[in-house]
């Protein structure tokens, strides 16, 4: 089923010229109403009849996180405050805040573009959805709301937080899907279980995850224990917010909106692009943003793109799941490792819940890793210890030292899950295992 059939399967020249179209109109209004643009493109010597081709996008600067903090709150808008619909902004815990502001105009943009997702979901215009995602100044919770009613849907606003009452709601409205943080959804079925609820009986039929990462064993444990499709969505508040990407049922990668974005894959080291298949550092170029259009954005998201049309017969650009980011990569003793690659390798082990945190240490002047795991019921600890300690030294390369937890002894989220704690500051002499 599709949104909009025309424009999700047109061939890929055409979709290439109307990017094309689209990149020069951008560069020309960036250039004109964005003072910071303007300097970055006369400095490189650009204008807007410079690009010939998509390819001649990469002659243009990067922008990054750092130059929406530089510039806050809101230089890099390229409206009047009057023309500003809506503000969003990040949590600004590891620095300035990042502000993000939109027209009405994009408003409609990110609805329709969300709305579109939804329906590769597998959503339809009479089902319920029952929207788990934080609602204020985080994107996720409008970003979904907005979609799913511009679909048609009805939409159950419960925002995160109050578990019990968010059990009740899905026993008595029976939603057709949800969406919300993969580790706050688990934590819905696991309390459903702890009442004595079967999470396999609510009568979902899918669900929309996002906002963290999530590996493929996360996802095959949401839809055991909640007999739904669990499907990917991506965005970040930068580019527009929840709904750039979303993967179909075939669950095949994360078809994006061409027609709002240019998406390019580069080294992260060098900056060069890296051809379709290989991953590396995810940029985005917005092609209808008013309020803020931005351009060649390093997200710190890493994947990998591919163009081939999908078993849902759709053309779109494919990105892969998510990776790691950049700014996540650990480095233990000489060993580059990505807390996914962690989580993946744990999550195949039977007798570990899929609730756990790494704790970054000391151990004689270098980092380590205590990995936080939390055990189910009559699990044999020793027996686990060993085998995920062999099986993260075999497949990750790196020692680590295991703490175990009884069910429930790991903090659970009612949103965003809380993954790594540095706790390098402290001081200790033991020996990873």
């Amino acid at each position: 089923m599709f949104y909009d059939e025309a424009l999700e399967t047109m061939t890929h020249e055409t979709r290439q010229q109307l990017q094309l179209n689209r990149l020069r109109e951008t560069v020309r209004y960036a250039m004109e109403r964005v003072p910071f643009y303007r300097k970055r493109f006369e400095e490189a010597g650009l204008d807007a009849v410079a690009f010939d081709q998509l390819e001649d996008i990469q002659k243009l600067p990067f922008t990054r996180k750092s130059d929406l903090r530089e510039n806050y709150p809101f230089g890099l808008f390229a409206v009047k405050q009057e023309e500003v619909a809506r503000i969003h902004a990040s949590s600004g815990t590891s620095g300035k805040a990042t502000v993000v502001g939109y027209t009405q105009e994009d408003l409609d943009d990110w609805a329709g573009a969300v709305a579109r997702g939804l329906v590769m979901a597998g959503a339809k215009r009479t089902d319920l959805l029952h929207n788990a995602y934080g609602y204020g100044l985080f994107t996720g919770g409008l970003g979904l709301h907005a979609g799913a009613e511009k679909l048609g849907m009805t939409v159950v606003p419960v925002s995160g937080g109050n578990t019990d009452r968010q059990i009740t709601l899905i026993e008595d409205f029976k939603p057709a899907g949800i969406c919300g943080t993969p580790s706050y959804v688990l934590r819905l079925a696991e309390r459903m279980e702890e009442r004595g609820i079967n999470p396999r009986t609510t009568g979902l039929r899918y669900g929309i995850f996002g906002a963290e990462p999530w590996s493929e064993e996360m996802r095959r444990t949401l839809e055991e224990k909640l007999n739904i499709t669990a499907l990917d969505i991506y965005g970040l508040s930068e580019i527009m917010g929840p709904g750039v990407a979303i993967e179909c049922p075939a669950q095949q990668g994360l078809h994006i909106m061409d027609d709002l974005f240019i998406t390019e894959v580069i080294d992260p080291s060098t900056g060069e692009p890296l051809p379709e298949g290989m991953v590396g550092e995810l940029v985005f170029t917005s092609l209808k943003k008013k309020a803020l259009p931005i351009i060649r954005y390093r997200t710190g998201d890493l994947a990998s793109i591919t163009r081939e049309t999908c078993a849902c017969g759709r053309t779109t650009t494919r990105m892969s799941r998510i990776t790691g980011r950049t700014d996540d990569m650990m480095i233990i003793r000489g060993v580059n490792v990505f807390p996914s690659e962690i989580e993946r390798v744990l999550l195949k082990q039977d007798g570990v819940t899929p609730h756990y945190q790494i704790h970054l240490v000391k151990r004689h002047g270098l980092d380590a890793i205590e990995l936080h795991v939390e055990l189910e019921e009559q699990t044999q600890q020793e027996a686990v210890m060993r085998t995920v300690c062999e099986a993260i030294k075999s497949e990750c390369l790196i020692s680590i030292e295991m703490i175990c937890h009884p069910q429930y002894g790991v903090s659970r989220s009612e949103g965003k899950a809380e993954r790594i704690v540095d706790r390098r500051t402290e001081t200790s002499d033991k020996e990873p295992v």
